[in-house]
């Protein structure tokens, strides 16, 4: 009998297709809670300690705005862009993002926990202390960008794909996985929760990189 072999697939995320109509340029003065923003463009605002709490943003851009402070908590953004978005502190948790694209963002200590993340692509930019606890993550791809002590705790990522990217100071503690790909990861460096990597695939250089960790976690003493 012939024995089978190759590689176990990974199956891969389904990206979004997005493909916004003509954008109206938003001339509101501001976000307001529970707003409702349909094909518009809002483009170098600053909308710094803003208040668009349960906000519905459908077929929109969001370019190079200011977003220090800002609360979107349950906000929905649904096939949406938002490019070059900066800010501190800004509060997403439980929000909803599906058929999104967030290009080349330079953001710290967003809160995103509880938060749904479907069919979503975070390419480029910088991203420092991501809070994803108890968040879902389903079809997401993270893209040539650096994310720095991201928060995965008590995550559940199913098809999640890490490309060209760099994951410095991660914690996946409690953490469940589904076919989350792993190996294109360039710098891959957890402060904990080397458990939760169980469903997830990594390269053999990575393997032996994070040696050390499975060891401790298995209770193994190296020693030479």
């Amino acid at each position: 009998m012939a024995r089978r072999t190759g590689k176990t697939r990974v199956a891969a995320a389904r990206r979004p297709d997005v493909r916004l109509p003509p954008l109206r340029p938003y001339d509101g003065g501001g976000l307001e809670p529970d707003g409702d923003y349909d094909g518009v463009e809002l483009a170098g605002l600053d909308l710094s300690a803003g208040d668009g709490a349960g906000a519905r943003f459908l077929d929109c851009a969001l370019r190079d705005c200011v977003l220090d402070g800002t609360s979107l908590v349950n906000a929905r953004f649904i096939d949406s862009v938002l490019t070059g978005v900066r800010g501190v502190g800004t509060d997403l948790a439980g929000a909803s993002l599906r058929d999104t694209e967030v290009v080349d963002a330079r953001l710290g200590g967003v809160q995103l926990h509880g938060a749904a993340v479907e069919r979503v692509v975070v390419r480029g930019g910088k991203i420092d202390y991501l809070n994803l606890r108890n968040a879902r993550l389903t079809d997401v791809v993270f893209e040539g960008c650096v994310l720095s002590e991201p928060d995965f705790g008590a995550a559940q990522l199913e098809r999640v794909e890490f490309r060209d990217c760099v994951l410095r100071g991660a914690d996946f503690g409690g953490a469940r996985m589904r076919d989350v790909d792993l190996r294109r990861v360039t710098e891959l460096v957890l402060a904990r929760g080397v458990e939760g990597l169980s469903g997830a695939v990594i390269s053999t250089a990575q393997l032996l990189d994070l040696a050390p960790a499975f060891a401790a976690q298995a209770g193994v003493r190296v020693e030479d």
